[in-house]
């Protein structure tokens, strides 16, 4: 077999919330993959290390789960009042399968700081010392993200006491505000956050049966069921359902079904081709659990209880964007969300997930029979990992390969 030479692509490998992944600047990547398409998505899946039968992810960057087998690709916006353009990659592990369905809000936590540090903010926007305001287009979802940076003698600062549920040490604190966060949609709803029309549905699940579901448009499409409907408290961790296979495939079967309801997919078998989005959570009143770091949460603590699926395993925390969809709900009452939270209305909202406990504010208006959302506002954080190249061989990811 003749020697493949490898090619070495500048990079960095970041932290954002609860999710890991490695970023790099549009201009950077190989001209064949500077545009979406087959020579991106190959080059993509072997850096992460996919698609991997083994499931490790051991010949690339990826961490064998969905929180670290992500990509992130930033460019110079030319879009009016924003700075950057923010592309994701969510890249499957087994599969050939890179999804651009959706946003990571964990990942959008890095993004401005990336940014900033790349060179892609205008200087003249950047305080010395402060709060710099990166303005992001996410371009999976066509929507504004203004990203909160601290600045520190000119640099980004990454360090700080800001505990994140999730993540082992402090950091800096990055405030992140989604702004207008409901997607359209080309649903029943003809354009509503809440794509059937409604605030709960009856949704038919072959092997399940009749659920109730709040199928919602924000952040990133999701469906919530109860959890006692499914057999669950609310309070379970990974270990409980990620082993378990009959699980995970009543899970998938509810998120294909819930799809198709929301008018994501034409059929329930374009699921498998769409395994970002949407995600699939089950929410319960609050309830005393010891999370998976053995922390004890307490009722008391928090509004909720909710645990998320994301592709197709149960998540250590909690998705930035799911998070979004949960104070979105959690504001509109009726919905499934809010009503587990207690019911009436409400502008913010804490509720615990496997690894802790996270609050997230949005604000919600009716107008002309219909709900609205202006903004979705949580707090994560972000560190730089290691940075400079990431290496693939040459022939491994060309279209002709």
């Amino acid at each position: 077999m003749p020697n493949v030479p490898q090619i070495r692509i500048p990079a960095i490998y970041m932290r954002g919330g609860t999710s890991k992944g490695v970023f790099f600047r549009l201009h950077d990547l190989p001209e064949a993959a500077q545009v979406p398409g087959p020579a991106r998505d190959a080059l993509l899946l072997r850096v992460i290390g996919s698609p991997d039968p083994y499931g490790k992810q051991i010949d690339g960057m990826g961490g064998a789960t969905s929180s670290t087998s992500k990509t992130v690709i930033l460019s110079k916006s030319s879009r009016p009042d924003h700075d950057v353009d923010y592309l994701f990659g969510q890249v499957s592990i087994d599969t050939a399968f890179v999804d651009w369905s959706g946003n990571c809000g964990n990942l959008s936590a890095a993004v401005g700081s990336f940014a900033i540090s790349a060179g892609l903010v205008d200087p003249d926007r950047l305080p010395r010392d402060g709060m710099a305001r990166v303005r992001v287009w996410q371009a999976n979802i066509g929507k504004t993200i203004i990203a909160h940076v601290p600045m520190t003698d000119d640099a980004v600062q990454e360090t700080g006491d800001f505990e994140l549920d999730g993540v082992t040490f402090p950091a800096a604190e990055v405030q992140l505000e989604f702004l207008e966060p409901a997607d359209e949609g080309d649903g029943e709803g003809g354009g509503s956050m809440f794509p059937t029309g409604n605030l709960v549905d009856d949704l038919e699940v072959p092997g399940v049966g009749m659920l109730k579901a709040t199928m919602i448009n924000a952040g990133i499409p999701t469906v919530f069921i109860n959890a006692e409907a499914i057999g669950y408290r609310g309070t379970e961790l990974q270990d409980a359902i990620n082993g378990d296979a009959d699980a995970l495939r009543m899970f998938e079967t509810i998120r294909a079904h819930g799809a198709l309801r929301m008018g994501l997919i034409k059929d329930v078998a374009e699921a498998a081709t769409r395994q970002h989005t949407p995600k699939v959570a089950f929410v319960a009143p609050p309830a005393d659990y010891v999370s998976s770091s053995g922390k004890p949460v307490a009722a008391g603590d928090i509004d909720l209880c909710v645990r998320a699926l994301s592709m197709g395993k149960l998540h250590h925390a909690m998705m930035g964007t799911a998070a979004v969809a949960i104070g979105t709900a959690a504001a509109i009452p009726g919905t499934l969300v809010n009503l587990a939270a207690g019911g009436g209305e409400r502008t913010a909202v804490r509720f615990g997930h496997p690894s802790g406990t996270l609050r997230v504010g949005a604000e919600a208006r009716h107008v002309d029979g219909d709900w609205t959302v202006t903004k979705a506002i949580m707090s994560r954080s972000a560190r730089v990992l290691m940075e400079g190249w990431v290496r693939v061989p040459s022939e491994s990811w060309t279209p002709s390969h």
